[in-house]
């Protein structure tokens, strides 16, 4: 008999101490990725906040100065002669006096070495345009006024404004302004009769071709009626549109194509929606331009996506177990919806709808294809008034070729920028608040 051959192969036994090795190894290869993972995500945090400082940095520097403003001091006279006025209460010589002409008999009076008409132009263009206007406001106010004198501080004219803020910051900026209006600017400083005043203006008249005269006021309500129409609008809408689709429509291709479709409008560009505007309101419906109107229905239809799509995600978040306890009940669909679901929800749709309504106060592009870009002076009192809105001044404000207007725009991006924190803020607020625990 042939004894059997031995086909085994001896392998290797691994030893515990290298499996040990290697996994020691594997973890510390986890862990430096780990590390370095944790490191990337910092870094990516401190670039963000870098960037935000440096453009809130940019943005402050520039505009603060527009919250201050230059006044001159002057000691008018209500001459009736010279007004061409004797009695306040005639519209008629209201509107034909000649109301510049009380400031510039003040600075006559105040620079009585001035001579010939070049040398009177520039004397008389270191106030502002309107300050005859602004005199008289004054003395429709107290008419009293008429025929007597007062030392009043007028408001300066921007180039007066824009050197005299840099001249006290060290580094003058004289570039349309001759020797001798800077020479004035230096004898008014010396006799205290020209100082910086918190400027009102910016946040009580509307726009204006002269920077100094020019406010955010019309743009701010402007902005406020169109918001205010497109909440009313967009919320109730863009709620019953996601209540039907989550909870009474068929699941078919029919409702998967709208949905599709409103993620798809969730993503179109914003300009696409004021032309759609510009085509469907003012050239078929003929709703007037520039008007709070046209503008709320554009912002309407661009924000009702939003509020569709988060209000579908808040309804989603509501526990199935709510639903069936309340047809357990004997409740009827319409009453889960109504009395058991929406309130749920109500917190996130709520958020959705602030931040839709954040999204809408900072879109220009639609606004401008609907005429919302003409130039407003008058601050609209409706729905139905000429209009325009924050981010079109801004952009106006900024295509201007002015030095004065560049801290204007500033001022009012600060401005813009403080109503979308809030209104982030309180969507924040709100959730948490409204938010209910189950």
């Amino acid at each position: 008999m042939t004894k059997p051959v031995n086909t085994s192969v001896n392998t290797p036994v691994k030893s515990p101490v290298n499996n040990l090795e290697k996994i020691r190894k594997s973890l510390g290869r986890r862990n430096r990725s780990e590390q370095l993972f944790r490191w990337y995500g910092r870094l990516a945090i401190l670039i963000g906040l870098a960037a935000v400082t440096v453009l809130f940095t940019d943005i402050v520097s520039k505009g603060h100065g527009a919250f201050r403003i230059a006044y001159l001091q002057l000691e008018v006279e209500y001459n009736k002669d010279l007004i061409g006025v004797d009695n306040l209460t005639d519209s008629e010589q209201l509107v034909l006096g000649n109301w510049q002409a009380v400031p510039k008999q003040a600075l006559r009076q105040q620079f009585t070495d001035v001579s010939g008409r070049s040398d009177k132009r520039k004397l008389y263009g270191l106030v502002s345009n309107g300050a005859g206007f602004d005199l008289k406001d004054r003395l429709l106010a107290n008419p009293q006024l008429l025929g007597t004198k007062e030392t009043v501080w007028v408001l300066a004219d921007d180039d007066i404004d824009t050197y005299y803020k840099s001249w006290l910051d060290g580094e003058p900026y004289a570039a349309r302004l001759s020797d001798k209006q800077v020479k004035w600017i230096g004898e008014l400083h010396d006799q205290g009769k020209i100082r910086l005043q918190f400027n009102s203006n910016l946040f009580t008249r509307g726009d204006s071709r002269e920077p100094e005269q020019a406010g955010i006021r019309g743009a701010v309500m402007g902005s406020l009626f169109t918001l205010l129409l497109t909440l009313m609008l967009s919320f109730p809408i863009g709620v019953a549109a996601a209540i039907y689709l989550e909870e009474f429509a068929p699941k078919n291709g029919w409702t998967d194509f709208i949905e599709v479709n409103i993620n798809n409008l969730a993503a179109v560009p914003s300009i696409i929606f004021g032309l759609l505007g510009l085509a469907i309101f003012i050239n078929f419906f003929h709703v007037p331009r520039s008007v709070p109107i046209v503008g709320g229905l554009v912002l309407t239809l661009m924000t009702l996506p939003t509020i569709i799509i988060t209000s579908r995600a808040a309804i989603k978040s509501v526990p199935p177990s709510i639903r069936e306890a309340a047809l357990g009940m004997g409740a009827s669909k319409y009453q889960m919806v109504m009395h058991h679901v929406l309130p749920l929800a109500l917190p996130g749709m709520l958020t959705g709808a602030i931040i839709g309504m954040a999204q809408a106060l900072g879109e220009s592009a639609p606004l401008l294809m609907i005429g919302m870009v003409a130039f407003i002076v008058d601050i609209p009192a409706g729905f139905n008034d000429p209009a325009t809105v924050l981010p079109v001044q801004i952009f106006l404000w900024a295509d201007s070729p002015e030095r004065a207007f560049i801290e204007k725009t500033s001022a009012a991006i600060m401005v813009l920028l403080s109503f979308l924190i809030v209104m982030n803020t309180s969507a924040v607020w709100l959730r948490k608040r409204l938010e209910r625990r189950w």
